[in-house]
C-alpha cells in the first residue's frame, strides 16, 4: 500500500505540473494581454502595472518563478482583485463545492435506487421506463435544464428561489440541475454492475439461504455491483464541481466558477493557473479516495496492491 500511495503522489505531481505548464503556454501563447482593456491609461502606468507582475521579464524567467511559487505553494495575486488567489479560492470555492457535493449525494441516492430497481425488473416495462428516463436525463444539458426548473418551481409554483443564495432552498435547483445529467449515468452503470453481480454464485447461494430479495440486492448484490460506480464518481464529482461554472451564471451564484469567468475576460494570469491547478489537485485527490475505495469494496484489488 505503501508503494502505491508512494506512485500515485508522484503521478500528482507530475500531472499537476504539466497542468501549470500547459496553463502559463496557453494563456500567454493567446493574443492580447492582461492589461489590455479600453480603459485609458497613461504609457507610464501601462508599464507600471505590467512591471508589477514581471510581464516584460522573458517568458522562461515568468515560467521558472511561477513554477517556483507553486512549489510552494503560492498562487500569486490576482490582478483584477485586491486579494490573493489562494484568498480568493478559500473564500468562494466552498459555494461551488456545496452546491457540487448536494448534486452528487442526489445523483447517487437516485441513481443507485433507479440502477437497482432497473435490474432487479430486467427486460420488464419498469426496465424500460426507468432507462428511457435516464437517457432523457443524461440528454439535456444544464444550461437548457436550469431555466427549466427556475420556469416551473421559482416563476410558475413560487416555491423556489429563482437566483443568489438566500438560504438552504437556494441549493435545490442548482443542484438538481447539476445531478440530472449524474442521475442517469448512475442509475446506467448500477444497472449493469447489478445484471453482472446477480448471476454471481455468492447471490445464488444468498438466495439458496432464503434470505429476502430485498436483502440480497441490497446488502449482497450491490456491494460488488456498485463498483463501477464507485470507480466514476470521482471524476464525475470533480467534473460537477469544476461544471458548476455553468450553473453559478444561470443561478447568480458568488461561487468559484464566476470569478473564473471573470478572469477569463480579464486575462487574470494568476487566478486562471491557480484554478487550473487547484481543480487539477482536486481530481487527482478524488481518483485516490477511489481507488482506496474500490479497495475496499473488492478484497482482490487490495490484495494486488499489497
Amino acid at each position: 500500500m505503501i508503494r502505491f500511495l508512494l506512485g500515485r503522489f508522484v503521478s500528482a505531481v507530475v500531472v499537476i505540473w504539466i497542468v501549470a505548464t500547459m496553463s502559463f503556454l496557453l494563456l500567454h501563447a493567446a493574443p492580447g494581454g492582461p492589461f489590455d482593456t479600453d480603459q485609458k491609461r497613461s504609457v507610464a502606468v501601462q508599464r507600471a502595472m505590467e512591471d508589477r507582475y514581471g510581464l516584460h521579464d522573458p517568458l522562461w524567467e515568468q515560467y521558472v518563478r511561477e513554477i517556483g511559487n507553486l512549489a510552494r505553494g503560492d498562487l500569486g495575486d490576482s490582478m483584477t482583485h485586491d486579494e490573493s488567489v489562494g484568498h480568493l479560492i478559500a473564500t468562494h470555492f466552498p459555494v461551488s463545492a456545496a452546491i457540487g457535493l448536494i448534486g452528487m449525494l442526489t445523483a447517487i441516492i437516485l441513481g443507485v435506487a433507479i440502477g437497482v430497481a432497473s435490474a432487479s425488473r430486467r427486460n420488464t416495462w419498469v426496465d424500460y421506463v426507468l432507462m428511457t428516463l435516464a437517457l432523457v436525463g443524461i440528454s439535456i444539458p444544464s444550461f437548457v435544464l436550469g431555466p427549466l426548473l427556475v420556469a416551473a418551481f421559482s416563476m410558475k409554483l413560487g416555491i423556489l428561489p429563482p437566483a443568489r443564495i438566500a438560504g438552504v432552498g437556494s441549493y435545490i435547483l442548482p443542484a438538481l440541475t447539476l445531478g440530472m445529467i449524474y442521475i442517469g449515468t448512475i442509475a446506467r452503470l448500477t444497472r449493469g454492475g447489478m445484471l453482472e453481480t446477480l448471476g454471481q454464485d455468492f447471490v445464488r447461494t444468498a438466495r439458496a439461504k432464503g434470505l429476502p430479495e430485498r436483502r440480497v440486492l441490497w446488502k449482497h448484490a450491490l456491494r460488488v455491483g456498485i463498483v463501477p460506480v464507485v470507480t466514476y464518481l470521482g471524476p464525475a464529482t470533480a467534473a460537477m464541481i469544476s461544471g458548476s461554472f455553468v450553473v453559478e451564471k444561470i443561478f447568480q451564484i458568488p461561487g468559484l466558477g464566476t470569478y473564473f469567468i471573470q478572469s477569463i475576460a480579464t486575462r487574470d494570469y494568476p487566478v486562471l493557473t491557480g484554478v487550473f491547478v487547484f481543480y487539477a489537485a482536486l481530481l487527482v485527490l478524488l481518483n485516490l479516495v477511489v481507488d482506496i475505495v474500490y479497495g475496499m469494496l473488492d478484497p482482490r484489488i487490495r490484495e494486488a496492491r499489497g
